[in-house]
């Protein structure tokens, strides 16, 4: 059965960074994405679509809101939920004193399955519909969060942390716990529904080379899955792992000595990365995560996005809340930080850049960009419905904002999970602000 979206529509072909903004860009006012079977069947203006509808066909009307493609959040950890605003620590002491104590409680699977479903209603309250997430080193964490998922058919990345020292007994595995169990996940998971696995190495630092040898085997593999991982976020985490790894040239030859700088790899941060390392993700294709949020709470640092994606050999960006070190669900508060990162960096990110990033710029990333991220014909039915106007003060701005990249950027900067009016996965309400749908 078709299912109908009425509202301004907002989406991208292409990279504004590469591309000229209005080709890429494409803006509809009074617009109609029609939806079956978890498709998006056609986009267009709704007086050209409505007509040819049948006269049964169901119009969820939401004109004078703007129609997304759902968000896709390129590096989250569920099981820092409970634990998001933890208070005063930089990043190796804020693991040890907050994320590796959450992280044991799941080796309860009842846990696990508590918190994965706080998780994705969060995500949906903020128009997320795809991410790519970090569970613990217990198979259980996994299994539970793919499984909330697959009720609402939702396009979700995620793995078995691997660790096999410098992290609590409980927490570490070795070099062969981490393939057997991965693969096994792997196997039950990957491709089953909309659910994708993600071979993930927490760190350098954390694994032994037996185990990045064990991560990179499963890679040789399977070869479509995707790779996730951390880099270059803090600078004496840059030394540690240097220290730990003499005989690589810096951080990123840690990972692509053993197999794991590929298409569908993507780490989190990439803060310090000198030149040379930047070289070595672009010729591999491999993407980073911009990490904001995260980055400014924790002390340490920024990145400067325009800078990289402008270079001779660009890098692949996508956004991300890296929830529990990031603060916020919303990726628009993200857009936030990153504009600030930006200007830091002493440049400016624009909000049709910005709003990239967040849609089929994450998609790229992830090589998910010919399923989501856009809305358009054949793509999966990912849509968030954002307010122009969600508060008072935002009302009143937007009285004054002259055109589409000004109203864009007063959403960026001014709104919250408080302006997103709904949030549709595979063509399925599954969020509505005012509390009608409770998933």
């Amino acid at each position: 059965m078709k299912l109908c979206l009425r509202g301004d529509v907002l989406t991208y072909s292409g990279d504004p960074w590469t591309h000229p903004v209005e080709e890429v860009r494409h803006y509809i006012e009074d617009g109609l994405v029609v939806m079956e079977a978890g498709r998006i069947m056609a986009v267009g203006t709704a007086a050209e679509l409505l007509p040819g509808l049948e006269s049964k066909t169901p119009v969820h009307d939401y004109s004078g809101h703007l129609l997304l493609p759902g968000f896709v959040d390129s590096h989250v950890h569920y099981p820092q939920t409970e634990m998001i605003g933890a208070y005063g620590r930089q990043l190796i002491d804020w693991l040890n004193t907050y994320a590796f104590v959450a992280e044991q409680r799941f080796a309860d699977p009842d846990h696990a399955a508590e918190v994965a479903r706080v998780f994705l209603r969060e995500l949906w309250r903020n128009g997320v519909t795809t991410a790519s997430v970090f569970c613990t080193v217990f198979p259980q964490s996994v299994d539970a969060l793919f499984t909330a998922a697959a009720e609402h058919n939702m396009r979700i990345i995620a793995g078995k942390v691997c660790m096999d020292r410098h992290a609590p007994a409980a927490l570490c595995d070795t070099a062969e716990r981490a393939y057997t169990e991965s693969r096994a996940l792997l196997e039950r998971w990957h491709g089953r529904g909309r659910a994708e696995y993600a071979i993930t190495p927490r760190f350098a630092p954390t694994s032994t080379e037996a185990q990045l040898e064990a991560c990179g085997t499963l890679a040789r593999e399977f070869p479509d899955t995707v790779i996730q991982s951390h880099i270059s976020e803090n600078v004496d985490e840059v030394a540690w792992a240097q220290s730990l790894f003499p005989e690589a040239r810096h951080y990123a030859d840690i990972y692509a000595r053993f197999g794991l700088f590929r298409p569908r790899a993507i780490y989190g941060h990439g803060i310090h990365l000198a030149e040379e390392e930047l070289d070595c993700l672009h010729q591999s294709r491999t993407a980073l995560a911009h990490c904001p949020t995260s980055n400014f709470f924790l002390g340490s640092g920024y990145l400067d996005v325009n800078r990289l994606k402008l270079r001779d050999k660009p890098v692949r960006i996508g956004l991300a809340t890296d929830l529990g070190a990031g603060t916020s669900f919303s990726m628009l508060q993200t857009l936030n930080e990153a504009y600030k990162a930006s200007k830091l960096s002493g440049s400016s990110l624009p909000a049709s850049h910005a709003f990239y990033l967040a849609t089929l710029g994450s998609a790229t990333a992830l090589g998910l960009e010919d399923r989501v991220g856009a809305l358009a014909p054949g793509r999966e039915a990912d849509v968030a419905v954002l307010d122009w106007r969600s508060t008072p003060l935002i009302e009143y701005r937007m009285r004054y904002a002259d055109d589409l990249e000004e109203a864009l950027f007063v959403q960026m900067t001014l709104a919250d999970d408080r302006a997103i009016v709904a949030t549709y996965v595979a063509g399925q309400r599954v969020h509505a602000r005012d509390g009608a749908v409770s998933p």
